[in-house]
C-alpha cells in the first residue's frame, strides 16, 4: 500500500469525495471525527457506507471517533459491512488500544493507522506500537490536539516551525513508526495557501525519514506526492551504489565518485529505489 499522500475528506460531504479521489491522492482518509459535528454523524455513516459500497477505485480508510467516544462503536457497526481499506484511530495510546479496536472489528483484517500523539499520556506509549506492527498501516502524529490537553497557546513558532515541545513529539512519532517496521507519516501542513512552505515542509519529512504526509486540501497533494519522491539525481546516484556493490558483492566498503560508500549507504539506495518503484 503506497502511502505518499493522505488526503482528509469530512464525511458528511460526499459531494467531495470524487474531486478528493481525482486529486491523486495516494489515500483518502473520509473523516467522521473533527469535521463532522455529532448530529451530522449518522448521515455521514450511510455516506461513507454507499461510498464503500461503489467500490472507489482510491484507497479509502475512515477516520472513526476515538475509543472513548460515544461515538466509535458505532461507526464501526456502520462502515465495517462495507471493507474501507484502512481505519485511522483518533486519540490512539499504544498497543492496548490497537488490541482493543482489533475487538471490536471482530476479526475483520483492516489496517490500522493510529495517531499517536494527541494526548499526553500517549507519548509514554509510543514504543508499544511494535508490539501490534502487523495491525499497522503506519503510525502518524498530530499537532492540534495536544497543546489544547496540556494547554499550551501553540504549537508552532511566528515562523511557522514547531516549538521545541513539539519537535520531540514528532521525532518520537518517526523512530517509534521505524522501530515497528511500519510507514512513518508526517502530519498536515495547515496554510493551504504557502505552496513553497508545503513543499519545504514534505521535502523536511522526507529527509528525515518519513515516507508519506497527511493533506487537508486536493491543491497540496500534488506538491506532497512530488516532495516523497527521490529526484532524478538521487535515482541515478543509488541505481550507481546497486551496481557496485553488484559488481563486488563480497566487498564491506567501496569507493564512488571518490568517496567511500559502505553497506548503510547500500540499504538507503535499496530504499531509495524502491520509492522509485524500481528493482
Amino acid at each position: 500500500m503506497k502511502l505518499r499522500s493522505l488526503l482528509f475528506v469530512p464525511a458528511d460531504r460526499p459531494d467531495r469525495f470524487e474531486k478528493a479521489a481525482a486529486s491523486g491522492a495516494d489515500a483518502l482518509i473520509v473523516d467522521l471525527e473533527d469535521s463532522v459535528a455529532p448530529d451530522a454523524k449518522p448521515a455521514a455513516r450511510l455516506c461513507i457506507a454507499e461510498w464503500l459500497e461503489a467500490e472507489p477505485t482510491v484507497t479509502t480508510f475512515v477516520r472513526i471517533n476515538p475509543l472513548g467516544s460515544a461515538y466509535a462503536r458505532a461507526d464501526l457497526e456502520a462502515i465495517l459491512p462495507h471493507a474501507p481499506h484502512g481505519i485511522v484511530l483518533p486519540k490512539a495510546e499504544g498497543a492496548a488500544d490497537i488490541e482493543t479496536l482489533d475487538g471490536l472489528m471482530h476479526g475483520a483484517n483492516i489496517p490500522i493507522l493510529p495517531i499517536a500523539t494527541e494526548t499526553p499520556a500517549a507519548l509514554f506509549e509510543l514504543g508499544t506500537f511494535r508490539e501490534t506492527s502487523g495491525r499497522l498501516a503506519g503510525l502518524t502524529w498530530g499537532a492540534e490536539d495536544l497543546p489544547a490537553a496540556i494547554g499550551a497557546s501553540n504549537a508552532r513558532e511566528e515562523d511557522g516551525s514547531y516549538t521545541d515541545p513539539y519537535k520531540v513529539v514528532r521525532s518520537l512519532v518517526l523512530f517509534a513508526a521505524h522501530a515497528a517496521g511500519v510507514p512513518a507519516i508526517e502530519t498536515v501542513f495547515p496554510d493551504i495557501g504557502d505552496e513553497a512552505g508545503l513543499a519545504a515542509y514534505a521535502a523536511r519529512g522526507r529527509r528525515d525519514g518519513f515516507t508519506g504526509m497527511m493533506a487537508i486540501h486536493p491543491a497540496q497533494v500534488p506538491i506532497i506526492n512530488q516532495g516523497f519522491m527521490p529526484s532524478a539525481e538521487e535515482i541515478a546516484h543509488a541505481r550507481a551504489i546497486v551496481a557496485a556493490f553488484a559488481a563486488e558483492p563480497g566487498a564491506g566498503a567501496l569507493k564512488l565518485d571518490g568517496k567511500m560508500i559502505d553497506r548503510p549507504h547500500l540499504k538507503l539506495a535499496e530504499r531509495i529505489l524502491a520509492q522509485a518503484d524500481e528493482t
